[in-house]
């Protein structure tokens, strides 16, 4: 059976963490930053954990990482 395929975009935004779940970075902070607020700039630059119904999903698209 051939090897299977990572999924190019999925590598480059997910990471796995030791306890297997997944980490993922927070959108909406690359540009238009002047009218958001520096508490909420500062907590988009956060990692944050992908929710459980999505995990599976993503577990498929980057197999050789999980």
């Amino acid at each position: 059976m051939p090897k299977m395929k990572s999924n190019s975009g999925a590598k480059k935004r997910f990471k796995v963490t030791g306890s297997g779940k997944i980490k993922r970075k927070k959108a909406f902070k690359s540009h238009i930053l002047t009218k958001k607020n520096s508490k909420r700039k500062r907590q988009l630059g956060k990692d944050t954990l992908v929710h459980p119904t999505n995990e599976k999903a993503i577990k498929k698209m980057i197999p050789y990482d999980v």
